[in-house]
Protein backbone atom coordinates (compact mmCIF):
# COMPACT_ATOMS: atom_id res chain seq x y z
CA UNK A 1 0.00 0.00 0.00
CA UNK A 2 1.45 3.70 -0.79
CA UNK A 3 0.18 6.70 0.52
CA UNK A 4 0.42 9.97 -1.62
CA UNK A 5 -0.48 13.73 0.61
CA UNK A 6 -1.35 16.66 -1.42
CA UNK A 7 -1.23 19.73 0.53
CA UNK A 8 -3.46 22.81 -1.13
CA UNK A 9 -3.17 26.22 0.02
CA UNK A 10 -6.08 26.21 2.47
CA UNK A 11 -3.99 24.35 4.84
CA UNK A 12 -5.66 21.14 4.43
CA UNK A 13 -3.55 17.85 3.71
CA UNK A 14 -5.48 15.11 1.54
CA UNK A 15 -4.76 11.77 1.42
CA UNK A 16 -5.14 8.97 -1.71
CA UNK A 17 -4.81 5.71 -0.05
CA UNK A 18 -4.06 3.13 -3.16
CA UNK A 19 -4.92 0.17 -2.60
CA UNK A 20 -4.05 -2.96 -5.48
CA UNK A 21 -6.14 -5.97 -5.30
CA UNK A 22 -5.10 -9.58 -6.09
CA UNK A 23 -7.36 -9.08 -9.09
CA UNK A 24 -5.71 -6.41 -10.68
CA UNK A 25 -8.20 -4.01 -9.44
CA UNK A 26 -7.46 -0.48 -7.98
CA UNK A 27 -9.14 1.38 -4.75
CA UNK A 28 -8.53 5.26 -4.06
CA UNK A 29 -9.72 6.72 -1.31
CA UNK A 30 -10.40 10.50 -1.80
CA UNK A 31 -11.52 14.06 -0.10
CA UNK A 32 -14.31 15.10 -0.18
CA UNK A 33 -12.58 18.60 -0.51
CA UNK A 34 -10.19 17.73 -2.85
CA UNK A 35 -9.72 20.42 -5.52
CA UNK A 36 -10.68 19.75 -9.48
CA UNK A 37 -7.62 19.13 -11.49
CA UNK A 38 -6.17 17.22 -8.65
CA UNK A 39 -4.10 13.63 -10.08
CA UNK A 40 -5.91 11.10 -8.36
CA UNK A 41 -3.20 8.40 -9.66
CA UNK A 42 -0.19 7.53 -11.70
CA UNK A 43 -2.16 3.96 -13.19
CA UNK A 44 0.80 2.46 -14.11
CA UNK A 45 2.83 3.18 -11.16
CA UNK A 46 0.14 1.95 -9.29
CA UNK A 47 -0.63 -1.51 -11.22
CA UNK A 48 1.62 -3.42 -12.70
CA UNK A 49 2.10 -1.62 -16.42
CA UNK A 50 3.43 -3.43 -19.40
CA UNK A 51 6.40 -4.45 -19.74
CA UNK A 52 7.25 -4.31 -23.44
CA UNK A 53 9.02 -1.56 -24.85
CA UNK A 54 8.61 -0.20 -28.55
CA UNK A 55 5.26 -0.75 -30.47
CA UNK A 56 4.02 -3.19 -27.98
CA UNK A 57 3.96 -0.92 -24.97
CA UNK A 58 0.67 0.47 -24.02
CA UNK A 59 -0.47 3.08 -26.74
CA UNK A 60 -3.85 4.43 -25.26
CA UNK A 61 -6.50 4.33 -22.14
CA UNK A 62 -9.96 4.30 -22.44
CA UNK A 63 -11.56 5.22 -19.39
CA UNK A 64 -15.26 4.91 -18.95
CA UNK A 65 -17.39 7.81 -19.03
CA UNK A 66 -17.70 9.56 -15.70
CA UNK A 67 -18.26 13.02 -15.00
CA UNK A 68 -16.26 13.00 -12.05
CA UNK A 69 -13.07 12.03 -13.35
CA UNK A 70 -11.01 12.22 -16.28
CA UNK A 71 -7.58 10.52 -18.07
CA UNK A 72 -4.84 12.04 -18.64
CA UNK A 73 -1.87 10.36 -21.12
CA UNK A 74 2.18 11.88 -20.01
CA UNK A 75 4.87 10.93 -21.64
CA UNK A 76 8.56 9.99 -19.93
CA UNK A 77 11.46 10.77 -20.48
CA UNK A 78 12.23 7.74 -22.65
CA UNK A 79 9.29 7.82 -24.73
CA UNK A 80 6.76 5.50 -22.45
CA UNK A 81 3.08 6.68 -22.09
CA UNK A 82 1.62 6.45 -18.90
CA UNK A 83 -1.89 7.45 -17.41
CA UNK A 84 -3.20 9.48 -14.73
CA UNK A 85 -6.63 9.83 -13.23
CA UNK A 86 -7.58 13.35 -13.25
CA UNK A 87 -10.35 14.63 -10.30
CA UNK A 88 -12.25 16.52 -13.46
CA UNK A 89 -15.47 17.61 -10.43
CA UNK A 90 -15.58 18.27 -6.69
CA UNK A 91 -16.80 15.04 -4.95
CA UNK A 92 -19.47 14.77 -2.24
CA UNK A 93 -19.39 11.58 -0.20
CA UNK A 94 -23.11 12.57 1.00
CA UNK A 95 -24.29 12.40 -2.84
CA UNK A 96 -22.03 9.60 -3.84
CA UNK A 97 -20.03 7.44 -1.56
CA UNK A 98 -17.95 5.18 -3.43
CA UNK A 99 -17.25 5.18 -7.43
CA UNK A 100 -16.65 2.41 -9.71
CA UNK A 101 -14.46 2.86 -12.82
CA UNK A 102 -13.50 0.71 -15.84
CA UNK A 103 -10.01 1.57 -17.68
CA UNK A 104 -9.17 -0.68 -20.41
CA UNK A 105 -5.15 0.21 -21.91
CA UNK A 106 -4.50 -0.93 -25.44
CA UNK A 107 -1.11 -1.80 -26.28
CA UNK A 108 0.41 -1.00 -30.18
CA UNK A 109 1.37 -4.65 -31.07
CA UNK A 110 0.01 -6.99 -33.68
CA UNK A 111 -2.25 -8.30 -32.62
CA UNK A 112 -3.07 -5.70 -30.81
CA UNK A 113 -3.62 -6.15 -26.93
CA UNK A 114 -5.76 -4.84 -24.18
CA UNK A 115 -6.69 -5.01 -20.45
CA UNK A 116 -9.35 -4.02 -18.21
CA UNK A 117 -8.73 -2.56 -14.73
CA UNK A 118 -11.81 -1.67 -12.27
CA UNK A 119 -10.89 1.31 -10.01
CA UNK A 120 -12.45 1.86 -6.88
CA UNK A 121 -12.78 5.28 -5.60
CA UNK A 122 -13.97 5.49 -1.89
CA UNK A 123 -15.01 9.49 -1.01
CA UNK A 124 -14.00 9.99 2.33
CA UNK A 125 -15.83 12.85 4.67
CA UNK A 126 -14.94 16.43 5.35
CA UNK A 127 -16.93 18.38 7.75
CA UNK A 128 -18.93 20.27 5.07
CA UNK A 129 -21.97 19.92 6.51
CA UNK A 130 -23.66 22.14 9.75
CA UNK A 131 -25.98 20.25 11.76
CA UNK A 132 -30.27 20.99 10.38
CA UNK A 133 -32.64 21.19 13.19
CA UNK A 134 -36.29 19.52 12.08
CA UNK A 135 -38.20 23.22 12.50
CA UNK A 136 -36.50 26.88 12.69
CA UNK A 137 -39.03 27.70 15.72
CA UNK A 138 -40.17 25.02 18.02
CA UNK A 139 -43.45 25.91 20.34
CA UNK A 140 -44.64 24.31 23.84
CA UNK A 141 -46.99 24.67 26.49
CA UNK A 142 -46.38 23.74 30.01
CA UNK A 143 -48.59 24.47 33.36
CA UNK A 144 -47.87 26.66 35.95
CA UNK A 145 -46.63 24.98 38.96
CA UNK A 146 -45.30 21.74 37.12
CA UNK A 147 -42.70 19.62 39.06
CA UNK A 148 -39.13 20.15 38.69
CA UNK A 149 -37.52 18.30 35.92
CA UNK A 150 -40.93 18.25 33.83
CA UNK A 151 -40.36 17.58 30.78
CA UNK A 152 -40.96 20.91 28.43
CA UNK A 153 -39.60 20.13 24.60
CA UNK A 154 -37.34 18.37 22.60
CA UNK A 155 -35.63 20.15 19.78
CA UNK A 156 -33.42 17.54 17.38
CA UNK A 157 -30.84 18.52 14.46
CA UNK A 158 -28.71 15.96 11.86
CA UNK A 159 -25.77 16.31 10.12
CA UNK A 160 -25.07 14.27 7.05
CA UNK A 161 -21.41 13.85 7.57
CA UNK A 162 -20.35 10.58 9.17
CA UNK A 163 -18.61 9.78 12.30
CA UNK A 164 -17.26 12.47 14.56
CA UNK A 165 -18.02 15.44 12.39
CA UNK A 166 -22.07 14.44 12.03
CA UNK A 167 -21.89 13.82 16.21
CA UNK A 168 -24.54 16.44 17.33
CA UNK A 169 -24.29 18.45 20.74
CA UNK A 170 -26.67 20.86 21.73
CA UNK A 171 -26.15 23.91 24.28
CA UNK A 172 -28.31 27.46 25.25
CA UNK A 173 -26.72 29.76 22.85
CA UNK A 174 -29.48 32.86 23.75
CA UNK A 175 -31.35 33.05 27.03
CA UNK A 176 -32.27 34.96 30.09
CA UNK A 177 -30.78 34.87 33.27
CA UNK A 178 -34.52 34.39 34.02
CA UNK A 179 -35.07 31.36 31.40
CA UNK A 180 -31.26 30.38 33.02
CA UNK A 181 -32.94 29.57 36.02
CA UNK A 182 -35.90 27.76 34.93
CA UNK A 183 -34.78 25.52 32.06
CA UNK A 184 -32.06 22.86 31.53
CA UNK A 185 -31.29 21.22 28.25
CA UNK A 186 -29.66 17.45 27.67
CA UNK A 187 -26.35 18.65 25.58
CA UNK A 188 -26.82 15.29 24.10
CA UNK A 189 -30.84 14.37 23.82
CA UNK A 190 -31.46 17.90 23.11
CA UNK A 191 -34.60 17.83 25.90
CA UNK A 192 -35.35 21.06 27.70
CA UNK A 193 -37.05 20.45 31.51
CA UNK A 194 -37.85 22.36 34.00
CA UNK A 195 -35.31 23.14 36.80
CA UNK A 196 -37.48 26.08 38.54
CA UNK A 197 -40.95 26.24 40.18
CA UNK A 198 -42.63 28.49 37.24
CA UNK A 199 -45.56 30.88 37.73
CA UNK A 200 -47.86 31.77 35.01
CA UNK A 201 -48.21 35.05 37.01
CA UNK A 202 -43.94 36.16 37.22
CA UNK A 203 -44.08 35.24 33.42
CA UNK A 204 -46.43 33.64 30.86
CA UNK A 205 -43.98 33.35 27.36
CA UNK A 206 -40.11 32.99 27.34
CA UNK A 207 -37.86 32.83 24.04
CA UNK A 208 -35.00 30.50 24.22
CA UNK A 209 -32.14 29.89 21.50
CA UNK A 210 -30.84 26.67 21.54
CA UNK A 211 -27.28 25.81 19.19
CA UNK A 212 -26.81 22.58 17.66
CA UNK A 213 -22.82 21.87 17.16
CA UNK A 214 -20.73 19.20 15.55
CA UNK A 215 -17.71 16.94 16.43
CA UNK A 216 -15.77 20.13 14.64
CA UNK A 217 -17.52 23.38 15.52
CA UNK A 218 -19.88 24.19 12.60
CA UNK A 219 -23.56 24.80 14.13
CA UNK A 220 -26.64 25.87 13.70
CA UNK A 221 -29.38 28.03 15.47
CA UNK A 222 -33.41 27.45 16.42
CA UNK A 223 -35.67 29.45 18.50
CA UNK A 224 -37.67 27.60 21.18
CA UNK A 225 -41.17 29.56 22.49
CA UNK A 226 -42.25 28.34 25.91
CA UNK A 227 -45.85 29.46 26.24
CA UNK A 228 -46.86 29.18 30.28
CA UNK A 229 -50.63 28.39 31.24
CA UNK A 230 -52.36 29.35 33.55
CA UNK A 231 -53.64 27.55 36.65
CA UNK A 232 -56.04 29.09 39.19
CA UNK A 233 -53.53 28.90 41.73
CA UNK A 234 -54.73 32.42 43.51
CA UNK A 235 -57.69 33.28 45.65
CA UNK A 236 -59.58 36.88 44.98
CA UNK A 237 -58.74 39.52 47.07
CA UNK A 238 -60.80 42.50 48.33
CA UNK A 239 -59.97 45.66 48.91
CA UNK A 240 -62.01 48.58 50.59
CA UNK A 241 -61.28 52.01 51.29
CA UNK A 242 -63.20 52.06 54.86
CA UNK A 243 -64.76 49.52 56.47
CA UNK A 244 -67.52 51.57 58.00
CA UNK A 245 -70.07 53.56 56.04
CA UNK A 246 -72.51 55.87 57.58
CA UNK A 247 -75.68 56.67 55.58
CA UNK A 248 -78.84 59.00 56.32
CA UNK A 249 -82.38 56.66 57.40
CA UNK A 250 -84.44 56.37 54.62
CA UNK A 251 -82.79 56.34 51.68
CA UNK A 252 -84.03 54.82 48.72
CA UNK A 253 -83.52 50.99 47.80
CA UNK A 254 -80.98 50.93 45.37
CA UNK A 255 -78.72 53.49 46.63
CA UNK A 256 -75.07 52.69 46.35
CA UNK A 257 -73.73 52.87 49.83
CA UNK A 258 -70.14 51.34 49.24
CA UNK A 259 -67.53 49.94 46.53
CA UNK A 260 -65.82 46.82 46.69
CA UNK A 261 -62.52 46.14 45.17
CA UNK A 262 -62.04 42.62 44.05
CA UNK A 263 -58.58 41.52 42.48
CA UNK A 264 -57.89 38.28 41.47
CA UNK A 265 -53.98 37.64 39.91
CA UNK A 266 -55.19 34.43 37.82
CA UNK A 267 -56.36 34.92 34.05
CA UNK A 268 -59.38 34.52 31.95
CA UNK A 269 -62.29 32.81 33.55
CA UNK A 270 -59.81 31.90 36.35
CA UNK A 271 -59.77 35.66 37.19
CA UNK A 272 -63.54 36.22 36.68
CA UNK A 273 -64.88 37.06 40.50
CA UNK A 274 -68.68 36.27 41.65
CA UNK A 275 -69.61 38.56 44.44
CA UNK A 276 -72.72 37.99 46.78
CA UNK A 277 -73.55 39.48 49.85
CA UNK A 278 -74.60 37.97 53.10
CA UNK A 279 -78.42 37.32 53.75
CA UNK A 280 -80.73 38.69 56.15
CA UNK A 281 -79.37 42.16 55.67
CA UNK A 282 -80.74 44.81 53.98
CA UNK A 283 -78.17 45.11 51.24
CA UNK A 284 -77.25 43.19 48.46
CA UNK A 285 -75.38 43.02 45.72
CA UNK A 286 -76.75 42.44 41.68
CA UNK A 287 -76.47 38.68 41.36
CA UNK A 288 -74.65 39.24 37.68
CA UNK A 289 -72.24 41.58 39.09
CA UNK A 290 -68.71 40.57 38.32
CA UNK A 291 -65.53 42.13 39.95
CA UNK A 292 -62.47 42.04 38.60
Amino acid sequence: MTTRRVLQSCGFVFFFVVVQSAHGDLSYSVQEELKRGSVIGNIAKDLAHDADIGKNAIESYILEHNPNFAFSIQTTSAGRKYGELILGKELDREEQQEIKLILTAVDGGSPQRSGTVLIHVVVLDANDNAPVFTHSVYEATVPENSAINTPVITVSASDEDEGVNGEVTYEFSRMSDKSRKLFSLNEKTGKISLTGNIDYEEGSRYEVFVEAKDGYGLSSETKVIIDVTDVNDNAPLIFMKSLTNQIPENVSPGTEVGIVNVQDRDSETNRQVHCSIQHNVPFNAPSTTLCF
